[in-house]
């Protein structure tokens, strides 16, 4: 069953779907709190019109002739249009003023309980008729010994469609306000992304001849500046590593052409006439030797390779020290009588590693030892031990190795000769760097030029 690749999520729209949301919560709520403060504020213009219309009509009950006076004042207002109705009425009911035609709109029944005069008390009650709303609110008095009950009414109907208006506006302004938002989301994500990019276009500059491109960290935001300078990194170690890939090829090609180019030469010399079987013999034991020499470099280099990808299996133990040593020297018996060498092991205790990978890594600094000591020359192996480990040093007093070369002497192929006029393959430091590494161990080098060399192998201890 085929399924469809997800497809990868674009930075940029997770920014806008995280920005449009959050400024229009917040516009949302800004424009709310707007609306409320307007429409609270009119609420409460409309009740202090409404307390004063209250407090208008008790100052005119305290004049004599009251209730006459507030009759010729809302008589006057007959046939003008006005926003507020006033009605003034006994406790029994009986009306003693009201503005013109207000029973039949605003009959007394719809009105509130009377309350008390104190204004913050008095409550109003809406109601709405004919398309129109109205503010209703009563209070009980008593001017000059007598009760009134006191009826006032104000229009809101303008109020109301100002607030529908003004709500729509809000919403309208809301809306308006999401689309910015996003757009200006768009348009700034995009210009903040711009650096990756750069980066982008850097990375398509990559290639075999342009590893040294770089990215200008100095013109990043700071926040991606953490990213460049770890680009920039990897670009270091990708450059170092093709180079050192580049050497390892063509050390790998000139290491291998050598034998092979000699089992050839050979062959196609004595295929030129014909020889005796001595001759012949001769031919073909110099092929197998050559082809000793390919199969060592071959299963040096399956070595190194496994000990990088960690599949090469250690199996720890702990054995004699000394022992081991001692049983290095004597393979190396034979040559050391031949140049006059002398080899010479001090030191004991117990080593905690593989005594397979620990002959090869000995053996392999004392071939190098015997390698580059001239003839009469000596060759100390020497054993430390400690509770953090075992130390193996191996010190000659050959030509030694300039400074300039030291950092590079564990590298592949890598010998000081570059005209490669020595014997060897330029695997046997590297080899013992990688035995070093698969336990957990170190090796270190210190040498003077006409002197000699020291290479220290540490091991660590039992954990």
């Amino acid at each position: 069953m085929s399924s469809r690749p997800i497809e990868p999520r674009s930075i940029a729209s997770q920014l806008v779907l995280l920005f449009t949301p959050a400024a229009a919560l917040l516009l949302g709520c800004g424009l709310g709190v707007l609306y409320w403060i307007v429409v609270r504020h009119g609420l409460a213009e409309d009740r202090a019109l409404l307390l004063d219309k209250v407090m208008a009509v008790r100052a005119d009950l305290r004049a004599p002739d009251g209730p006459g006076l507030i009759r010729q004042e809302l008589k006057a207002l007959q046939g003008e249009r006005t926003s507020y109705w006033v009605r003034l009425l006994t406790p029994s009911g009986q009306i003693v003023a009201e503005t013109p035609a207000m029973n039949e709109v605003l009959p007394s029944a719809l009105f509130p309980p009377a309350e008390s005069a104190k204004p913050a008390e008095i409550s109003t009650r809406d109601y709405q008729t004919a398309g129109k709303l109205f503010s209703l609110v009563s209070v009980k008095a008593t001017e000059n010994g007598q009760v009134y009950l006191i009826q006032v009414a104000q229009d809101r109907s303008v109020d109301e469609q100002f607030e529908r208006e003004f709500g729509l506006l809000v919403v309208v302004v809301l809306v308006f306000g999401i689309f910015a938002s996003a757009m200006i989301g768009v348009t700034v994500t995009r210009r903040g992304l711009q650096p990756l990019n750069a980066m982008t276009r850097s990375l398509k500059r990559v290639g075999p001849n342009r590893f040294h491109e770089r990215v200008p960290v100095a013109e990043w935001p700071r926040e991606l500046q953490p990213v460049a300078v770890a680009f920039d990194d990897m670009m270091d170690r990708l450059e170092d590593s093709f180079n050192r890939l580049s050497q390892f090829s063509a050390d790998l090609a000139h290491e291998l052409r050598t034998p092979l180019a000699n089992i050839r030469g050979e062959a196609e010399v004595a295929l030129t006439r014909r020889r005796s079987p001595n001759e012949y013999e001769a031919v073909m034991e110099s092929n197998v030797a050559e082809c000793e020499r390919l199969s060592g470099i071959i299963d040096n280099l399956l070595f190194l390779a496994r000990s990088e990808a960690a599949e090469s299996k250690v199996n720890h133990a702990r054995f004699d020290g000394r022992v081991a040593l001692e049983r290095i020297a004597a393979y190396n018996e034979a040559i050391a009588e031949e140049r006059r060498l002398e080899i010479v092991c001090s030191g004991k205790g117990e080593v905690y590693a593989d005594p397979v990978l620990f002959g090869r890594a000995v053996s392999n600094l004392v071939d190098n030892a015997v390698h580059y000591t001239s003839d009469g020359g000596r060759i100390a192996m020497s054993l430390a031990t400690s509770e953090a480990g075992a130390e193996i040093a191996v010190e000659d007093n050959g030509c030694g190795i300039a400074p300039e070369h030291i950092s590079r002497i564990f590298d592949r192929f890598y010998r000081v000769d570059p005209s490669r006029s020595s014997e060897g393959t330029g695997l046997g430091l590297a080899l013992v760097k990688s035995i070093a590494d698969l336990h957990g161990g170190t090796v270190s080098v210190t040498s003077e030029v006409g002197r000699g060399t020291r290479i220290t192998l540490a091991f660590p201890g039992d954990p």
